[in-house]
């Protein structure tokens, strides 16, 4: 059952928040149309209403609507007017879902997960949740096409694939993680 702390997994990658009086509202940059309709649908299963926006450099956004149930989860990922992951901070299937949706793709080494450029913060929390579900990830600098987490191996991408499930409609197959083809029959 799809939940509005599932938007925690845009957190760990590119989200931000925003807030004002006593609601909060989570919004992403993303790179490509088709992660704005997905999000937006990802919203609507949630009951929120989601709008598509366009951010800085003319790249595609999607923001949430202010919800009063998000102030929680945006102090807790906030300190000062810094993004930081919150004490034992969690990854599981749903956040993991979110996050491969709003900036996941394959690359030759493995399945890459972006993250905020200037969220330098929360990144060591991230790759520590990564690693408490079963998913240890190389760290890639802003200077190797980063900041990104990298899932390498049959045996951790069968697990990201178990957790995330079968990709949303409208994803396409070089964003999401497959289960690895063995060579062995």
């Amino acid at each position: 059952m799809p939940s509005y702390a599932h938007v925690e997994g845009l957190l760990a990658g590119p989200g931000q928040w925003a807030r004002r009086d006593d609601a909060a509202r989570v919004s992403v940059v993303v790179d490509d149309q088709w992660r704005v309709e997905v999000l937006t649908s990802l919203f609507a299963e949630i009951g929120w209403v989601a709008e598509a926006v366009t951010a800085e450099g003319d790249l595609p956004a999607v923001r949430s609507e202010f919800r009063t149930e998000l102030l929680p989860l945006a102090e807790a990922w906030t300190r000062g007017a810094v993004k930081h992951a919150p004490p034992g901070f969690v990854l599981d299937g749903p956040r993991l879902r979110w996050w491969a949706v709003a900036a996941g793709r394959t690359d030759p080494l493995g399945y890459v997960f972006g993250l905020g450029a200037s969220d330098e913060h929360a990144w060591a929390a991230v790759g520590a949740a990564l690693a408490q579900a079963g998913l240890p990830a190389a760290f890639i600098g802003p200077r190797a096409d980063g900041p990104a987490y990298r899932i390498v191996g049959a045996r951790r991408t069968a697990r990201l694939v178990e957790l995330v499930g079968a990709p949303p409609a409208g994803v396409p197959e070089s964003a999401w993680p497959a289960r690895p083809v063995h060579a062995h029959g």
